[in-house]
């Protein structure tokens, strides 16, 4: 698994906030803060999006379904891991 780099373009390409299991409320909770630091992405150390290149979410608790095999992201890192929202480096 290669280490997936905090860059605009990999966060275009996320699927993250088009997920399930990212909820209303959490999407609420986070959308300002998203954009808030998005033009500093590469330096900081957690964003509610993109998880498998931060870590898990402090607001998605449940898996209500899981887009990560579709991500542009995965395929391009040659993931091997889903659900990154709910476990810092994802499940197997």
């Amino acid at each position: 698994m290669q280490h997936v780099e905090k860059t605009m373009e990999n966060l275009r390409l996320c699927k993250c906030f088009e997920c399930p299991s990212y909820t209303k409320a959490c999407k609420s909770k986070n959308s300002s803060n998203l954009y808030d630091n998005i033009s500093k992405i590469k330096e900081i150390n957690h964003l509610e999006i993109m998880f498998c290149a931060f870590e898990k979410s402090d607001c998605i608790h449940e898996n209500q379904g899981c887009l990560c095999l579709k991500c542009p992201v995965h395929k391009k890192y040659a993931l091997n891991n889903e659900d990154y929202c709910l476990t810092t480096g994802g499940i197997l």
